[in-house]
């Protein structure tokens, strides 16, 4: 209807006829708190490239899943840094590793909080690549099981859901069979199915230690001018065994989270990185913008554009206000 009958400011005056027309909401079971665990005992070392974060020994990662909880949250994911390091990533199979031990020591204190761990050879691996190496060659096939070996470690010790990054062809297929094969059907699998070959993962890979030691990682993750082969590699995915998918970033590639949100009724997930967190904090803390505002636009606009999941490292902030 033309204007005057038509005045959709009549819904936005009052604060609680906004509430109520609101057509994007954000909640805490949305969120996915993403925690990095070192070895060690009483370790909360901050993250200088991640203002208000922590490299957390298992005992202190018990204590923020507690405060989590606590404070309403649902859902972590795990990310480990090893004492040591090798050419196959094996210190990410190992049961005494800060992961399986995060997992134990946040279950015992925590049992309702699910337990994501990520599952990827470059925080393991001497070289940081997210497979096997041959030279400059990253491998792909050869890597499979290494992979597979890291999510059943971590799903003995009783993660709920474990989560490949690596992009590696076929990790999903070969994650699921070994789990299944094992006793372990009922753990879902969180595919990283368009993760894209970003700038915006820069203060993660200080903060997990995983910077490649040659080359980058284009080879294997994907094009940041790509779209149309996310899908592909979400029905791939899908086809092998994952449960929910996930974009990442989120924040520069919401068009992606659209496009598989319209191609797919499955969970999807959305990752708002590293840099994209570091950005706000920075730019909040020069004094550009509402840090509060920002922070939470930010989040809705990840979930508006179809994320059903976000994994972000605001979620300890960001729970208060909801």
């Amino acid at each position: 209807m033309p204007f005057p009958v038509d005045r959709p400011r009549r819904l936005r005056d009052n604060p609680v006829l906004r509430e109520l027309v609101r057509e994007t909401s954000l909640g805490a079971s949305d969120l996915i708190y993403p925690i990095f665990v070192v070895p060690g005992h009483r370790v909360r070392r901050p993250i200088p490239a991640l203002p208000g974060q922590f490299h957390l020994s298992p005992d202190e990662a018990g204590v923020l899943a507690l405060e989590f909880s606590r404070a309403g949250g649902r859902a972590l994911m795990l990310f480990g840094l090893p004492d040591s390091k090798d050419e196959t990533g094996s210190p990410g199979a190992d049961p005494k590793g800060p992961v399986p031990t995060a997992v134990r020591a946040i279950k015992d204190l925590v049992p309702d909080l699910a337990v994501i761990t990520d599952v990827c050879l470059c925080e393991y691996t001497s070289h940081g690549h997210c497979g096997l190496v041959d030279g400059q060659r990253v491998l792909n096939d050869a890597s499979l099981p290494h992979l597979a070996a890291q999510a059943l470690c971590h799903a003995r010790a009783g993660a709920d859901m474990v989560a490949p990054s690596d992009m590696m062809d076929g990790r999903v297929q070969a994650i699921r069979r070994l789990l299944d094969d094992e006793g372990l059907a009922s753990v879902p699998v969180m595919a990283y199915s368009a993760k894209y070959a970003s700038a915006f993962y820069g203060p993660f890979r200080q903060a997990a230690d995983s910077t490649p030691a040659f080359g980058d990682r284009r080879g294997y993750q994907m094009d940041p001018a790509n779209r149309r082969e996310a899908l592909l590699e979400v029905d791939l995915d899908l086809a092998e065994g994952a449960d929910v998918v996930m974009v990442k970033p989120a924040g520069p590639y919401l068009d992606v989270i659209r496009e598989v949100r319209l191609h797919t009724g499955r969970p999807l997930a959305a990752y708002q990185v590293s840099g994209e967190f570091a950005m706000l904090k920075h730019a909040a803390a020069a004094g550009a913008l509402d840090f509060r505002r920002a922070a939470w636009e930010s989040l809705v606009g990840i979930k508006r554009a179809g994320a059903d999941l976000i994994l972000t490292y605001l979620a300890p902030e960001v729970l208060p206000w909801l």
